[in-house]
């Protein structure tokens, strides 16, 4: 589905050094390899379209010149990138969340959005962990203090076995997950 148009990106021609394509891995096959090389010749559709109405900026305008047409052509290949990514995209099962749409429209990188959101679920956790070992702490503590103060309660002031899982971790607070 990929398009051949000038400036569009040949999968089989050797990247550039400052390519973002020379330290990855290759284009994948199938229609996410077609829709990953559409959106790269769309973003070459776009930055030609870009250099060539800044270039018609900068021209004397006394000159008469054609740039116009070739501003067109420019809108033109965009408008047909578009278009093909349109069509691939009912071919497409992949969901993109919301949240990450709305991150990339305000200038945000989506990387940076998921890190803090696995540093904030970490943290979570860690704080999570320290109640429950205080809570631990904390049994131990009360059930010595009822020992001594009623020693008939001490057979039923049972420690909680360590529960297994069926991955083989445990928990130890006799609670399962």
């Amino acid at each position: 589905m990929a398009r051949a148009s000038f400036g569009t990106p040949n999968p089989t021609q050797a990247h550039a050094p400052d390519s973002p394509r020379s330290s990855e891995s290759p284009i994948p096959g199938g229609i996410q390899g077609d829709l990953e090389q559409e959106l790269l010749g769309l973003a070459n559709a776009l930055y030609n379209l870009g250099t060539t109405v800044v270039s018609d900026l900068t021209k004397d305008k006394d000159k008469p010149t054609s740039v116009g047409k070739q501003v067109g052509a420019r809108v033109n290949d965009v408008i047909g990138h578009l278009s093909t990514l349109d069509n691939m995209s009912q071919h497409i099962p992949t969901m993109i969340p919301m949240q990450v749409l709305d991150e990339i429209d305000s200038a945000r990188n989506p990387m940076q959005v998921t890190r803090d959101h696995l540093e904030r679920a970490a943290t979570e956790n860690q704080f999570i962990n320290g109640k429950i070992q205080a809570i631990k702490s904390f049994r131990a503590l009360y059930n010595e203090a009822l020992v001594q103060a009623f020693p008939d309660l001490k057979e039923y002031l049972v420690e909680p076995a360590e529960t297994v899982h069926v991955n083989g971790a445990t928990n130890g607070n006799g609670m399962h997950g």
